[in-house]
């Protein structure tokens, strides 16, 4: 019965991504521990916490779910990660990684402190546990008496068949009632084992000194540990898991598991790393859909620009925290091997490692999307930015993203970059400007510069065969018009041009501008443009707090900001912004061409009736 609703439940799974696109290889190696926990456990009175939420598919689909799954990551659909408003059976929300140990155990101890009865279930995957958080909630957990079960899926690595079937039956047998020592453990071992398989029984002693003693740092930090554990067998999964909800444990116990990722799936097996997360693809010969035209993504221009670089500069580095392929820096990999670094989930880390190679005269690139970059943020303020050291990073995933929603925004780099020292922070309009940014971060050495840019393809402008380097902190006037100005930061400029075009047919010529730098402004200009212009918009697809405050900031300083000078911020709003297509997020938020030209013509509807009235 279970092995077909785990047959069908892969199945689904796979047929709900292949319509939609998402997190594919994960959820299809946890089936058999989905269907397990939620066959044992009381959910969601039980708190079941899955850590990111790229393996929650399956669960999705079996609490009550099943029927939405065509809409998700879908504008109103379910969300790809776990969300407590869309469920009762997801107690935690997701979308970054290693939060599930810490939030687990905020529960466990919140239950003991309420005298409750429930238990608590963390399942955290291997590339998550490489991540410090996750340790610092092992160590508080640890040394704790509340009870909690904290899953390592480990997808990373494979255990021989005996040997797996050996621990499995030790970890049942150790879970169904105390031993007082290994020796007695062991003994029990033997004898229910035949001689001629000695070698096994061999590979069990040393198992249940693992499992018994304090052998493993999972031990060492106070945690009961169970495992490995073959994560698609259910005879091993459930006995144990049983054991582990009526056993009267006192304190957190851990369960080594075993996965394959992606698991079931024919096509993932030969390229897991390109199956972790998809487009829509063909179910049948899993080829993907992606979408039409040829033009190089942002991430494309990044790494065979800084590739280039790199191969001409050996002090040229790169750093990643565990995104080789999602930041682009497979291709320099591969082109300068001794020049890549992917440090694992640990932005923390990335930072200030790449601050300690900055002070021996490296020139390291900090690779990483905007919406983890924040998990850096102390690191970016204390070991960069207060030493003036010349760390470059850059920033993939600027802005709204689309389908992955709100925690995976990168809107709100230009705010928490913008208020720190010695910063430099640069926006790209277009794949050509990214190229010369880049260029500029390489032989820039007089402090910290970040380069921002967003996920997609560019625009399809003439890529430059040699990068040139920019001014620091000057824009560029794109148009010269009068009465209005429009200053644009990244790569609004595409709708910001079509916004001129459109006040241009109805008679009022503007300027446009493409501030470049949204730190340091380019306050030369904005002193001119306020002398010649009545009218100033500023387009930013950003939180509040970045370059358009910054901009009014000086305005108001420098005295411009008087009774006959209007001037409009078009940010994002303050509000979580759900998953959608972009342009629909861009249209709800009022940055697409339509809603920034009635907001550029409420600043100048004076001027455009003189105008009009002209003409008549």
């Amino acid at each position: 019965m279970l092995s077909q609703l785990v047959s069908e439940l892969r199945d689904e799974t796979i047929a709900a991504v292949s319509q939609t696109g998402g997190h594919l290889g994960a959820g299809l190696g946890v089936v058999e521990l989905t269907v397990a926990l939620h066959y044992v456990f009381n959910t969601p009175h039980d708190r079941l916490i899955w850590d990111v939420g790229h393996q929650a598919y399956p669960h999705k689909i079996i609490t009550g779910r099943r029927d939405r799954m065509k809409t998700l990551r879908q504008q109103g659909g379910l969300s790809g990660f776990t969300k407590r408003s869309e469920s009762e059976f997801d107690p935690f929300g997701a979308g970054h990684s290693s939060t599930s140990i810490s939030a687990g155990f905020g529960m466990a101890v919140a239950r003991d402190v309420m005298k409750l009865r429930n238990h608590v279930i963390a399942v955290i995957g291997d590339g998550a546990m490489s991540a410090g958080m996750a340790y610092e909630a092992l160590n508080n957990a640890g040394a704790s008496q509340s009870d909690m079960i904290v899953i390592l899926n480990d997808n990373d690595m494979s255990i021989a068949q005996p040997v797996g079937a050996l621990s499995a039956y030790l970890s049942e047998l150790i879970t169904s009632r105390p031993y007082h020592s290994i020796r007695d453990l062991v003994k029990e071992v033997a004898n229910r084992f035949p001689d001629e398989i000695g070698q096994a029984a061999k590979k069990a002693k040393n198992l249940a000194r693992e499992i018994t003693g304090n052998q493993s740092l999972f031990s060492k930090l106070g945690f009961f540990h169970i495992g490995p554990i073959d994560g698609h067998d259910l005879t091993h999964l459930l006995p144990i898991l049983k054991n582990l909800r009526d056993r009267d444990i006192t304190g957190p116990v851990l369960v080594h598991v075993v996965t394959e990722k992606g698991k079931g799936h024919p096509f993932s097996a030969s390229n897991s790393e390109k199956y972790h997360a998809v487009p829509k693809f063909d179910i049948i010969t899993g080829e993907q859909k992606k979408p039409a035209g040829n033009l190089p993504s942002y991430t494309s221009v990044f790494a065979d620009t800084l590739t280039s670089l790199a191969e001409k500069d050996k002090k040229i580095v790169a750093i990643t925290a565990a995104m080789p392929s999602g930041t682009g820096l497979k291709k320099m990999a591969n082109a300068c091997p001794n020049q890549v670094f992917d440090v694992g989930i640990a932005e923390q880390h990335a930072v200030t490692f790449a601050a300690g190679m900055s002070t021996e005269g490296m020139r390291p690139f900090c690779a990483i999307y905007s919406t983890f970059l924040q998990r850096g943020y102390d690191q970016l303020i204390h070991d960069v930015c207060l030493q003036n050291l010349p760390v470059r990073f850059a920033i993939d995933r600027a802005g709204l993203v689309g389908a992955d929603g709100a925690t995976h925004a990168g809107i709100y780099d230009l705010a928490y970059l913008s208020c720190l020292p010695n910063m430099t922070i640069m926006c790209p309009s277009d794949e050509a400007e990214l190229v010369h940014m880049t260029y500029t971060a390489a032989i820039y050495d007089d402090g910290p510069i970040a380069v921002r840019y967003p996920r997609g393809t560019g625009t399809g402008v003439l890529i430059p065969e040699k990068p040139e380097p920019l001014a620091i902190g000057k824009a560029r006037v794109i148009t010269e018009g009068e009465i209005l100005a429009i200053v644009s930061i990244g790569t609004m400029l595409a709708t910001c041009e079509e916004v001129i075009a459109r006040l241009s047919k109805k008679g009022a010529n503007c300027t446009l501008v493409d501030a470049r730098f949204a730190k340091p402004i380019d306050t030369e200009l904005l002193d001119k443009l306020c002398k010649t212009h009545s009218a100033l918009l500023i387009v930013e697809e950003g939180a509040a707090g970045g370059f358009a405050a910054q901009v009014m900031q000086y305005l108001v300083n420098a005295g411009h900001m008087d009774s006959n000078f209007k001037v409009r911020a078009a940010t994002l709003p303050d509000s979580v912004i759900d998953h959608a297509e972009r342009d629909f997020q861009l249209e709800t938020v009022g940055l697409d061409a339509t809603s920034l030209l009635q907001q550029a013509e409420s600043l100048i509807s004076d001027n455009i009736n003189m105008a009009n009235s002209a003409h008549s």
